[in-house]
């Protein structure tokens, strides 16, 4: 047993699933639930105010989302560590949630045994990834980024300025179905689905600045 447990609050906008983890850890002395929240803004309420020591933390959520809660918890000085748990595990989740400070990063499909020994973890300060996650953010480092051309670059900036295809392809003297097919190698360079993931994607990597769009 520990000296003392491990002071968790639990942030998921479902209840269901909030009396679900809750379960995982009830009776065990080891870990002490001090309190659940629905959505992102209320956990970092709840996080000022009773300082747990991990914080298990859903991504897609009314009000404030996991990424933008993560981040305020940081700009507050919360001093949690923050084990995002969710169903996702694309680029778009996974990557905003570890840069904006999340020790972890598990899926909700997790025993009961691996999210006991991730809590742990997350709250000696170390790194816990499910295996997908480590997989994907693997193959981040190991792929060189495939660059984009010239032509793709202009289109990615005038999507960033809120352009649609048609329009695109009027400004650059290019049919709308060659535009489209660019907006597409875009997408799979970027390793995201649709225009404002590419829009971010792109500000991310320094392919587009503030004084674009």
């Amino acid at each position: 047993m520990a000296e003392t447990p491990i002071r968790l609050l639990i942030v998921d906008d479902h209840p269901i699933v909030r009396d679900g983890i809750r379960g995982m850890f009830a009776g065990d002395p080891d870990f002490d639930v001090l309190a659940e929240a629905g959505d992102g803004a209320q956990a970092v309420e709840l996080a000022r105010a009773l300082n747990p020591d991990v914080i298990l933390m859903d991504l897609r959520m009314p009000r404030m989302d996991g990424v933008a809660a993560i981040k305020e918890l940081a700009r507050v000085g919360v001093a949690a560590r923050v084990l995002v748990l969710t169903t996702y595990d694309t680029d778009r989740d996974v990557l905003p949630a570890i840069e904006a400070g999340a020790t972890g990063y598990l899926l909700k499909d997790t025993g009961r045994d691996e999210l006991v020994r991730a809590v742990r973890t997350a709250a000696r300060g170390e790194a816990v990834l499910s295996p997908s996650v480590a997989t994907r953010l693997m193959g981040q480092v190991r792929a060189p980024a495939d660059p984009l051309s010239a032509r793709e670059l202009e289109i990615l900036h005038l999507i960033a300025e809120g352009a649609t295809n048609r329009e695109a392809a009027a400004r650059l003297f290019i049919s709308e179905a060659t535009v489209k097919s660019h907006v597409l190698h875009i997408y799979t360079k970027l390793g995201v689905n649709d225009r404002a993931a590419a829009v971010a994607a792109a500000f991310r990597r320094g392919l587009l600045t503030l004084e674009d769009g």
